[in-house]
């Protein structure tokens, strides 16, 4: 175990660092940030002075190694644009991510399991195909769309929902939250099925595909032998057994709603993270560009590291091996 254990973290470390390469060489070819930031007309004395006050000035080498002693103390740099730390301002867009993410992920969850296990027990039957047929469509549709339309509908026809912003938040002091008022609540549900749409087919199809396989096992058959009630078969022994592949992508689809939630904020302007990398993009800001990358990543092999821990624990064969 400590030899597993051991060989997750050594990973997660290599990833990080090439993480931290990637996401401080990838920006440096988006725009000059200097030329946003002066003023018009200004000469290339004022230019070249302003590019030494950022650092631009130096070599590449050197540049990097600036930036991962920053990191290792975590400092991820001033924003170009903003002039704030940019650690705070991740920090201050990081709740309104998490609660799109954590509102998604337990619609698609909610909805998932229960729509895999249905199409599971009736394979063929009409609901399953009427079911398997409307997700290949809402899987195959552009998350932009989806929130345009969504917003077309429910916020401009029908007027029933707020088409962007996240309403009116309440601030606890350590975070702003939504959750405790109305139009918060009302603004989080149409970007959180949009963001929920994709890992609500993935997770349908992956449980229905596992059930089937499980109930097709020779213990199932045993278990119908003995004449054991249908709901503690179908619940306890096989949707058990089904769920395991779905902590690991439950786990790597949090991870991808927090990185691909750019396109949902944008079209519902809702104000995360995504949002800020965005309006980062134009600047170009590039300290808020690599910290994003150099954040989301550390995330994903956050996650990543913990899922498969998990999984250890709960699948015992892994430790047997």
């Amino acid at each position: 175990m400590i030899r597993i254990l051991s060989t997750r973290l050594l990973q997660a470390v290599l990833v990080m660092v090439a993480v931290t390469a990637i996401a401080f060489i990838m920006f440096r070819f988006v725009g000059d940030p200097v030329a946003a930031m002066v003023r018009e007309g200004a000469s290339q004395a004022e230019k070249d002075a302003l590019r030494a006050t950022l650092g631009l000035d130096k070599p590449l080498v050197i540049q990097f190694l600036d930036f991962v002693g920053r990191v290792l103390h975590g400092n991820l740099g001033t924003s170009f644009r903003y002039q704030q730390p940019v650690a705070n301002l991740l920090l201050s867009r990081l709740p309104a991510t998490l609660e799109l993410v954590i509102i998604a992920t337990i619609m698609s969850l909610a909805i998932g399991i229960p729509l895999g296990v249905v199409c599971a027990l009736k394979p063929n039957g009409a609901l399953s195909r009427l079911t398997q047929s409307l997700t290949l469509v809402g899987i195959s549709m552009p998350t932009f769309v989806t929130g345009l339309l969504l917003i077309l509908v429910f916020a401009v026809n029908l007027r029933w929902l707020p088409s962007s912003g996240r309403g009116e938040v309440v601030d606890l002091g350590f975070w702003q939250t939504g959750f405790l008022t109305v139009s918060g609540l009302k603004s989080l549900i149409l970007p959180s099925i949009t963001l929920a749409l994709f890992q609500l087919t993935l997770i349908m199809r992956l449980v229905r595909s596992e059930m089937i396989d499980v109930l097709s096992s020779d213990y199932i058959r045993f278990a119908f032998a003995r004449g054991l009630p249908r709901s503690y078969i179908y619940g306890r022994l096989a949707l058990r057994n089904a769920l395991m592949p779905v902590v690991t992508v439950t786990g790597l689809q949090i991870g991808q709603l927090i990185a691909f939630a750019i396109v949902t904020e944008t079209v519902f302007q809702w104000p995360g993270m995504g949002l800020l990398f965005t309006n980062a993009v134009g600047f170009p800001d590039i300290p808020v560009l690599s910290a994003y990358l150099l954040f989301v990543g550390f995330l994903f092999v956050l996650i990543n590291t913990v899922v498969d821990i998990l999984y250890i624990f709960i699948d015992p064969r892994l430790r047997t091996r």
